[in-house]
């Protein structure tokens, strides 16, 4: 079967129908209709008129036999713009055999080849940045400006894999006479890679480039709500030379995951994702014998400290509360305002106010919708669970209607006023809404930030050197900005959120990144100089010298 079939397609239509989408292509604006169609016309695994999304087995983009398809969305107008498969076992099988296979002429192609492929991707990612940007708008509903930047920050990773000639190097030491002890890195073999739909391209490129630059290969499932530029990303590492097997991208649900995890030829997973799909493939990877990283939930903090630069801290907090409608692992969703600065939400409401909300490719949106309606439902929940715990909402999102784009996903920035055993501050939101708590000093909002649960970030505001010693001594989460409302790490570094917000032992990108697509040998090996032919031999006791 080629595709949905004729009844599957009138089946789509009316869930369609039945949810208030509407046809392919049909509401897009102008400007994403073009963009659509550029998508359609110029890239062989991805559509964005009403097509299909491609299984990408053996370097080739294959029509998946499912009857099983999933409508990826335009969140901003409900438009169906393609379909994306439930894997079946079979291809996900042929999948993971083709990795197999490529991994026994992959592992052995030389470092410089491997090298090679990697400086000739991100030549490739950098001249193809607008397509893979207009993919992210249209299916993950990014401004246009946020859409390039999620391709840059995964760029950075490509680039620095360009390095791994340098970066794979082992280490040797003469432990005794004519005998030397010395460690390789070598690849595990077939890689998983599990990717979320907030970040489209930033997590393949986390994963693509240092697994394969490492020697692996590897099956990649990204998001089912936004695959668009995943398959984009594969295209061009095919065009950059990477040999067919060694790159697979299949796609689905609960059921491509567990496959993922229970598949006894694959060697580790990565993910980063939601709390529940976290547990449970690194429950279940583990309990296979796999590795696995996973980077879950989050709840960031951002200290403010009234000795701080007021206009730094306010437009520092709204940039990282709002940005991407707070659709971030790292977004900054509350603020703890110590001692007088709690008279400073009037300013945070004011600037929050003047932020656009509108779809992706408009001039001058500053944030889009929500993934979806079930998100947006959940956060306009959230909110409201705020007035009826006894908080305030200074500034209210809910209910909002953009000119033009009436069915889209959209909640505005919201700005509520809480206490730590409210819903609004111990659930991760995920969505535009930054929470405020009072402090009356560092100490209290250390207190707080170090109570919560969740690790991966947490910002001060401050001009004394003293004070932001003090806060990233003893502020127990991974990633302190100081200053620096979203203190992510380059890739020359490795990610390392902590306590409830990673699972495992082997973090990403960085040295972490090639610690967990590498394990060592360590050989020791004998050749004695007087051995060498020509030689005489000698009687004496054999002795360590």
């Amino acid at each position: 079967m080629l595709g949905p079939s004729t009844s599957t397609k009138l089946s789509l239509l009316k869930r369609a129908a039945t949810r208030g989408l509407a046809t392919p292509a049909s509401q897009l604006k102008p400007t994403a209709q073009n963009a659509a169609q550029a998508i359609s016309t110029n890239w062989k695994g991805t559509s964005a008129t009403g097509g299909t999304t491609k299984n990408f087995i053996g370097g080739e983009f294959v029509e998946s036999k499912t009857d099983r398809w999933l409508d990826v969305v335009d969140p901003s107008t409900q438009t169906v713009l393609n379909k994306v498969p439930e894997t079946t076992n079979e291809e996900f099988a042929q999948a993971v055999d083709s990795a197999e296979q490529a991994f026994k002429t992959w592992s052995k192609t030389s470092i410089l080849t491997r090298q090679r492929v990697a400086m000739e991707l991100q030549r490739l990612i950098r001249e193809n940045g607008d397509a893979l940007a207009s993919s992210i708008v249209l299916e993950q509903g990014k401004t246009l400006g946020d859409a390039h930047g999620d391709v840059l920050r995964g760029l950075q990773v490509v680039e620095t894999a360009c390095g791994i000639a340098g970066n794979l190097m082992g280490e040797k030491l003469e432990v005794s006479k004519d005998m030397d002890t010395y460690t390789r890195r070598v690849p595990l073999g077939v890689c998983a890679s599990v990717a979320p739909f907030n970040f489209p391209a930033m997590i393949p490129l986390w994963t693509i480039p240092l697994a394969t630059a490492t020697g692996n290969t590897l099956v990649l499932k990204p998001s089912e709500r936004d695959p668009g530029a995943a398959m984009i990303i594969a295209e061009l590492a095919q065009r950059a030379g990477l040999p067919p097997g060694v790159l697979n991208v299949v796609h689905g649900t609960v059921g491509t995951v567990n496959n993922i995890c229970d598949h006894p030829s694959i060697k580790a997973i990565s993910f980063v994702g939601g709390d529940k799909a976290g547990k449970h493939i690194y429950e279940r990877g583990t309990k296979n014998g796999k590795r696995v990283q996973a980077n879950l939930g989050a709840k960031n903090h951002a200290i403010i400290m009234p000795d701080c630069n007021k206009n730094l801290a306010l437009n520092s907090i709204v940039g990282a509360a709002f940005g991407a409608a707070g659709q971030r692992c790292m977004a900054l969703s509350v603020a703890i305002l110590v001692g007088n600065t709690r008279s400073w939400i009037g300013d945070i409401v004011e600037r929050a106010k003047k932020l656009k909300v509108s779809g992706g490719f408009e001039q001058g949106a500053d944030l889009g919708p929500l993934i979806s309606p079930q998100a947006k439902k959940r956060v306009e929940g959230l909110i409201t669970s705020v007035e009826e715990e006894g908080g305030k909402i200074h500034l209210d999102g809910r209910n909002l209607v953009v000119p033009g784009y009436e069915h889209g996903n959209f909640v505005g920035p919201t700005v509520a006023e809480c206490v730590t055993n409210m819903r609004a501050y111990k659930e991760e939101i995920f969505g535009p809404v930054l929470v405020t708590i009072e402090a009356d000093t560092l100490d209290d909002a250390l207190a707080i930030i170090n109570a919560n649960p969740y690790g991966n970030g947490a910002a001060i505001f401050t001009q004394s050197g003293a004070t932001a010693r003090k806060f990233e001594s003893e502020v127990n989460v991974g990633q302190i900005g100081v200053n620096v409302p979203i203190p992510v790490p380059l890739p020359q570094f490795s990610w390392s959120g902590n306590k409830g917000s990673f699972l495992g032992d082997i973090s990403f990108y960085g040295k972490s990144g090639l610690n967990f697509y590498t394990q060592n040998k360590t050989v020791t090996s004998l050749w004695r100089a007087e051995d060498a032919i020509g030689n005489k031999a000698s009687v004496d006791m054999p002795t360590m010298r």
